[in-house]
């Protein structure tokens, strides 16, 4: 049998509350969200907002609310995201300690690039932690990177109109991506500038195939920072945390093929 916390949060509960609708019965506006949980409607908007902001929630062009990319994350779940993010953090470490910038690991879902984990500049004036939060692939380096190893027909398919209704003013134009996506195949490495968000740009290379679910590196720095003669050097260090984080998964993943066979 269940029991309430004796300490609840009421504040998290209707959070929770709201997300559990979204997830169940797919929409919902801030009116009902409130006669739902009995609160003001200004309660209720500032709540779905934080659900927005963490991608539990985002918000239809008839501003209704609907649920966000972090539900679809499950996918995910046995693909090894977990060991991968366990096995590349202390490379993301060094990678910032050598570039002096913030650095990420992502994975795509769909049309949008989930943060696993993140490592902050020491630098006063950085970009700060992504970690936990979902954007949209085509506006990240990390996500560019990854959304070029689809093939036309699948990319077409991800970007086709019927999957952004309600979502027309976020869907990006197909023909510029796939010329954008043809430049990254051709370097293996994507950069935006103040695309995913203002004042920030980053360049991002993929891990390559290893086994587990696709995923990329990325050096983040705030705009005023970023110099184009420096991106060599940027890339370099990206294909060395690649080469270092690839070489401790195939150890990592031979080690447990090994102790599988010998429990077999």
């Amino acid at each position: 049998m269940k029991k309430k916390p004796p300490y609840a949060l009421s504040s998290v509960d209707n959070a929770l509350v709201l997300a559990t609708v979204l997830r169940t019965e797919g929409s919902l506006t801030v009116t009902e969200a409130a006669r739902r949980l009995g609160v003001a409607p200004s309660t209720a908007h500032r709540l779905l907002a934080m659900l927005v902001y963490r991608d539990f929630a985002v918000q239809d062009s008839s501003r209704q609310y609907r649920p966000g990319p972090a539900f679809s994350l499950e996918e995910h779940q046995g693909l090894g995201t977990g060991m991968l993010r366990e096995l590349a953090t202390p490379h993301l470490e060094a990678l910032a300690s050598r570039t002096g910038e913030s650095v990420n690991l992502v994975v795509r879902v769909g049309e949008f690039v989930h943060f696993i984990a993140s490592w902050e500049s020491t630098k006063p004036l950085r970009v700060g932690s992504r970690e936990g939060m979902t954007f949209p692939a085509h506006l990240t380096s990390g996500g560019l990177v990854l959304l070029s190893q689809l093939s036309d027909a699948e990319l077409a398919d991800l970007y086709a109109e019927q999957r952004w209704a309600g979502r027309e003013a976020q869907r990006p134009d197909l023909l510029r991506l796939q010329r954008e996506l043809a430049g990254v195949r051709r370097s293996g490495v994507a950069v935006q500038r103040n695309r995913s968000e203002s004042g920030v740009s980053a360049v991002g290379l993929s891990l390559g195939d290893t086994g587990l679910t696709p995923a990329a590196l990325s050096v983040s720095m705030p705009t005023l920072r970023f110099d184009p003669t420096d991106l060599e050097h940027w890339v370099g260090q990206l294909r060395r945390a690649v080469h270092d984080i690839r070489e401790v998964l195939e150890r990592e993943l031979a080690a447990r093929s090994g102790g599988a066979s010998a429990g077999g």
